[in-house]
């Protein structure tokens, strides 16, 4: 048995998940989060969990996080399709073709990021340490100290960085490592699906996730949010009360950058909603009514950015974890599935250094070597994905929707494309 501790630095999901991990193997870990309260983080939308990630989350978590995850995912999944910008079907995917497995860690689910890190926060009070804003790291030997902005610091073995696409602990590791601008924004939003409102919008709109491939510019993706299927108690058990009650859907148009208005990041939600509005004119009233029934308190605009692919580095007591390495653009629904797929097999490997079946560094490079594979193929989709919602010909738009038409007329490339909504 080999006896050594590990730093997290930043509570996102793919950290909290690995300190969930290692914690049960018995190995000391410690969480270090630039937030105060808990409720910072009560913002975000709707994320896809697909059958690596589930797995990955599975492997990660105690029993009963993990059944506190399947009891607060949405009970809203009918299906994936694809639409035109009229709101007809080019291929409708079925929920029983997208989950045909009875394996709780093969399915894909919808969750929201507000309740999944609330289940990733409880049981890790002890291990949690908030208003801890990282500033650098120092080595020294075997051991790694960590310096915080409020002059305190913390000492450990391996220093993991999981602090975001604005990594500061990347920024120290890999000076070298960019992100890029992909010439992509995107303006997001919720649109609050109120019993009332139930007829106001179609079917496909309030039951399954759709991409919606227009013959023009731009490109929509819509999403379902519905909440538990069980009823939750007042606070969760670290009293922290229960968010994201309300059911929504979920949408996210996107185009090139310069298309839109110099300014849009700092417009508000009620000017977003123009925007959008004017960019999808002569479009189904059903995808009008989506944006205008929005919160407009809930839109905002991002540049999509894409990180650069990184070559190995030299290991040494300091690593990154998703998003500080591999950030992708929202375009493939794969980020927090790499992320959770980076603390799985981060733990599976420190798990065997503590064991003493492999030395502490070379299960670190091992980690790394496999990571920058998979993670840096899941950035190269998602950049893909991004560039063709924005920049593809009328053609090209033309002769994909050809595509999607044969593949719901043709069941082995059905299958095919079922297969591809789990990678």
């Amino acid at each position: 048995m080999t006896s050594f501790s590990v730093m997290i630095i930043g509570g996102g999901i793919g950290g909290l998940a690995l300190a969930h991990g290692l914690r049960r193997a018995g190995i000391e870990v410690n969480v270090y989060e630039r937030t105060l309260e808990r409720t910072d983080w009560l913002q975000g939308y709707r994320i896809h969990i697909n059958p690596a990630g589930a797995h990955a989350l599975h492997n990660c978590l105690p029993p009963d996080a993990w059944l506190s995850f399947l009891a607060t995912v949405s009970t809203g999944d009918s299906g994936f399709g694809f639409l035109t910008d009229q709101c007809t079907e080019l291929l409708g995917l079925t929920e029983a073709e997208i989950n045909p497995s009875t394996d709780p860690t093969s399915r894909h689910y919808g969750v929201s990021r507000i309740r999944l890190r609330e289940i990733l926060l409880d049981e890790l009070d002890d291990v949690v340490h908030l208003g801890r804003n990282f500033h650098r790291y120092e080595l020294d030997g075997e051991r790694v100290t960590a310096h915080f902005a409020d002059g305190t610091t913390a000492t450990a073995d391996l220093l993991i960085g999981a602090d975001g696409a604005n990594s500061r602990v990347r920024g120290q590791l890999l000076p070298h490592a960019q992100r890029l601008d992909t010439g992509v924004l995107a303006v997001a939003g919720k649109y609050p699906l109120a019993p009332e409102r139930a007829s106001d919008l179609p079917p496909a709109l309030r039951t399954r996730a759709n991409i919606v491939v227009p013959r023009g510019r731009g490109s929509l993706f819509t999403a379902v949010w519905q909440h538990d299927r069980v009823d939750r108690p007042a606070a969760g058990r670290s009293g922290t009360p229960p968010y994201d009650d309300t059911d929504y859907a979920f949408w996210g148009f996107a185009d090139a950058t310069d298309g839109f208005p110099p300014d849009l990041e700092h417009q508000d939600g009620a000017s977003l909603q123009q925007v959008v509005t004017e960019r999808i004119r002569g479009w189904s009233p059903a995808f009008h009514r989506l944006i205008a029934g929005s919160d407009p308190a809930t839109l905002h605009a991002i540049r999509v950015k894409s990180a650069a692919p990184v070559t190995p580095w030299p290991t040494g007591r300091v690593t990154l974890l998703g998003d500080a390495i591999h950030n992708m653009t929202p375009m493939a629904g794969v980020g927090a599935n790499t992320a959770l797929r980076d603390a799985d097999l981060l733990r599976r490997t420190l798990i065997a250094a503590h064991a003493g079946e492999v030395p502490l560094p070379a299960a670190i490079s091992g980690y790394e070597r496999e990571m920058l594979r998979y993670g840096f193929a899941a950035v190269k989709q998602s950049l893909r994905n991004a560039q063709n919602a924005a920049n593809s010909t009328l053609l090209g738009r033309a002769t994909f929707r050809t595509v999607l038409r044969l593949t719901a007329a043709i069941p082995p490339m059905r299958r095919r494309m079922v297969a591809s909504l789990g990678r």
